[in-house]
């Protein structure tokens, strides 16, 4: 009987959303599977490229001609299985992309990059393995033949080999070396008896093989070191005496191994409030109810407690669960926490993993080996079944949304994901977004409400400085006399502080104060940034960098000055005020190596530092009892954006941050410094009034028709040319109009606020609608005639967080 296979192609230049028709060869009939990988022949060369199988049949397609015969396999089992396949249509169809981009999106980079693939035998040779692997304990898949390739996936069914994908990238698969007696205790003592006495080591050797005969693993290197004097030359002797096999056995790369000695943790006595919401959300659970719940906590509420115990309780009942969190430097101490209380249970998932450290993690949830996962966005990928809870804390974040195809929200991705599984989700913050706290306020989300701090402590007091009066006084811009005063106090009472200032590098902008001009990007309508640690000028778009002038490339003056702050300036006119301060800076520039997030945290858990100094990403999550003194330095810098979300990630941002102040007996002290002190977001944020804020806020989005009022989509074309792109989006534009409803609104089209980035120009237009029904096919027909031609670039971004 033939078979056929459904395969979604990966072609560069005109990538598609619609599966091609294969021919399956019968030598691959029984083994292949949907999730495979697959190497068939495409367009009118026949070239070989790679495609993703999404669906097998007997039945023959509907096609005149003749179809084309799938060329190899690439995987002994399905690395995207039916869950996330039927989650790549349903994305590509949400986000405008394609489903190759988002299978690819779902596989750690190790999968999607150049690879060897190599296959592993498992255990002890069987006469089955012999025949195929003879003395060799692995094979390179390129060079089997198709027959070979049939007889390891039915071994590989019966869980006698692997697949192990080695990249050319240093990503490789970790081994260490391992020992496997021979022969009977009875041979080695015969053996010993002929080895002349004063080889002691030898005899050492064979005593130790003789005792460890019956042993059913391997015997690690690591462990014949610590229990005996042997080395790895001694035991190579043995190998080539044929008295042992000296074997590779891999391992896992474990990012936080050095938290796997830390004890474990019990779980904390509730709060009423805290108990109430585990119930809730336990309760869903058991009833496997794709419910969702809105946990909004004052901060130091105990919401990590309530995601620790509602994690137990999916566990407890057999089903795995999955925690998004949004910053790469939250994660040290939340997987500190899942880590202590779960243990190996625990995979992480996040950008600053290395390649090779994301793929072993990867692979330990898809074989079943974790219950748990902790990670940012793209962890909502994670091969996980049976999730039985899926939180996302901290979910107003923006970094929860991609900017690249596929431009997926991971809270939609989420939504996804827990009706399949009929599992509940948990969105916490202090926080809310205005678009989940009015799906809860309309009964669409489950509002659970923490109104008090787990140890009982009262909110920090929150000083509001008026940075225009300290200006009359002091020529100082950067710190006002009050927030030096009680940082001189903290560093004398040996108590820590945490400094944030929303803008890294030395100084916004050089500008001539002769004839006004501002040194900028040549390939962006942008600013370069001054960076003094590496001496130079920076675009922080495209990443443009050049030497720091001396003279005005305009008119040769030498009145060439830096205006603005950044951190790095920020740092050492601190260190000049407080010379006595040791200071940590934590911006994007300190935390590009690998692993310096988890550093720094742990330097200023160790009380290595009096102040902590840094950008947003300080803002969230971090748990100091010492902290008694948080300082906002500018709490303007968003509020001047022409962004319509402007106020709320302001009014989010100084909640936040100020909840880093008194977690633990110690009383807190917030001091924020502004321009603007009346401003409503500032005004309610000093008094930590969310629902304050979320009524005002509220009332002005409906009187400018903005979400959650209105659904938003972003349209965008760029080209190298201006008048191209402008030229496009117009076109876009009247092909647009006439589909949607004098109900809908249509927003430009204008050139992007930065119009020029790497050299290409972005014209822009938003609609804005409640429900039109024709609108989706329209932009999905829009995407697939469009992509990459003629040099034009559209994208489409569905609830874009800016239209900047």
């Amino acid at each position: 009987m033939v078979q056929f296979a459904q395969v979604i192609v990966d072609v560069p230049t005109l990538q598609t959303n619609r599966p091609y028709d294969y021919v399956i060869p019968a030598i691959w009939q029984e083994q292949l599977r949907a999730g495979m990988r697959v190497v068939v022949p495409f367009g009118k060369g026949q070239r070989q490229i790679q495609g993703f199988v999404v669906g097998i049949t007997d039945t023959a397609p509907d096609y005149t001609g003749e179809l084309k015969v799938i060329t190899q396999v690439l995987d002994l089992q399905p690395v995207l299985n039916l869950e996330l396949l039927a989650l790549a249509k349903w994305l590509a169809q949400w986000t405008f992309a394609f489903q190759i981009s988002c299978m690819q999106t779902m596989l750690p980079s190790v999968m999607k990059a150049s690879y060897s693939k190599k296959v592993r035998l498992l255990g002890a040779p069987t006469p089955a393995t012999t025949a195929i692997f003879h003395d060799q304990t692995e094979l390179d898949f390129a060079d089997l033949a198709p027959e070979t390739i049939k007889q390891l996936l039915k071994l590989q069914q019966e869980q006698l080999v692997e697949v192990v994908y080695q990249v050319h990238d240093r990503a490789k698969v970790k081994t260490i070396k391992a020992i496997k007696p021979l022969l009977a205790a009875a041979d080695y003592t015969t053996i010993a008896a002929q080895v002349p006495a004063n080889a002691k080591r030898q005899h050492e050797l064979l005593t130790y093989l003789a005792a460890h005969t019956t042993a059913q693993e391997p015997i690690t290197m690591q462990q014949v070191t610590a229990e005996t004097q042997l080395t790895l030359t001694h035991v190579q002797t043995g190998a080539a005496k044929g008295w042992l096999r000296l074997i590779e056995l891999e391992t896992y790369r474990d990012p936080y191994a050095e938290l796997a000695s830390a004890p474990r943790t019990q779980p904390l006595t509730l709060t009423k409030e805290q108990a109430n919401a585990v119930h809730q959300i336990t309760t869903a659970g058991q009833q496997q109810r794709d419910q969702v719940f809105l946990v909004e906590g004052v901060t130091g509420s105990g919401k990590t407690e309530i995601y620790l115990q509602s994690i137990q309780a999916a566990l407890n009942s057999g089903r795995t669960a999955l925690m998004l969190v949004p910053e790469i430097g939250l994660t040290p101490q939340m997987v500190a926490r899942v880590r202590g209380r779960f243990g190996a249970h625990v995979a992480v998932l996040h950008s600053g993993l290395s390649n090779g450290e994301r793929y072993d993690e990867w692979r330990r949830i898809e074989r079943g080996e974790a219950q748990v996962v902790v990670g940012a966005r793209s962890a909502i990928f994670a091969p996980l079944t049976n999730i039985g809870l899926i939180i996302m804390d901290e979910e107003h974040e923006g970094s929860y949304k991609q900017d690249e195809m596929p431009r997926y929200h991971a809270r939609d991705v989420a939504l996804w994901r827990a009706k399949y599984h009929h599992c509940p989700v948990v969105l916490g913050s202090a926080t809310p977004s205005l678009e989940s706290r009015a799906r809860a306020q309309k009964g669409v989300y489950q509002l659970i409400r923490l109104k008090e701090r787990a140890n009982h402590q009262p909110l920090p007091e929150v000083t509001v400085v008026d940075m225009k009066n300290e200006l009359k006084k002091t020529k100082e811009d950067n710190f006002s006399s009050l927030l030096m005063r009680e940082l001189r106090k903290r560093v004398l009472h040996k108590e820590q502080s945490v400094l944030m200032l929303n803008r890294r590098g030395f100084s916004s902008f050089v500008m001539c104060r002769d004839c006004g001009f501002v040194l900028k990007c040549p390939n962006c309508d942008i600013s370069l940034t001054l960076h003094m640690d590496t001496h130079s000028m920076k675009c922080h778009y495209c990443g443009h960098e050049e030497a720091i002038p001396q003279v005005c490339p305009n008119c040769q003056s030498r009145k060439i000055r830096y205006y603005g702050t950044g951190t790095q300036k920020v740092e050492s006119e601190l260190q000049g005020l407080l010379p006595e301060a040791r200071i940590l800076r934590m911006d994007v520039d300190t935390t590009r190596r690998k692993g310096a997030h988890a550093k720094i945290l742990r330097q200023f858990g160790r009380h290595e530092a009096d102040i902590l100094l840094g950008t947003q990403m300080i803002a969230k999550g971090l748990d100091f009892p010492d902290v008694t003194l948080v300082g906002v330095l500018n709490a303007d810098t968003a509020l001047g954006l022409p962004d319509f979300r402007a106020s709320e990630r302001t009014f989010q941002l100084l909640t936040q941050v100020s909840g880093r102040a008194g977690r633990a007996e110690k009383k807190g002290e917030v001091i924020v410094q502004t321009y603007n002190p009346e401003h409503y977001a500032i005004r309610l944020a000093r008094h930590h009034d969310y629902e304050g804020f979320y009524q005002r806020e509220m009332t002005l989005r409906h009187q400018g028709g903005y979400p959650p009022y209105y659904y938003t989509i972003l349209v965008t074309a760029s080209h190298e040319e201006e008048n191209e792109a402008a030229k496009k989006i117009f076109q876009l534009m009247n092909q647009v109009k006439p589909v949607l409803s004098p109900q809908a609104v249509l927003l430009g089209p204008t050139p992007r606020a930065i119009a020029r980035v790497n050299k290409r120009y972005y014209y822009q237009m938003v609609i804005k609608y409640k429900h039109e029904p024709q609108l989706q096919k329209l932009l999905t027909q829009i995407m697939q005639e469009n992509q990459a031609r003629n040099g034009i670039q559209i994208s489409i971004d569905r609830e874009p967080l800016s239209f900047i």
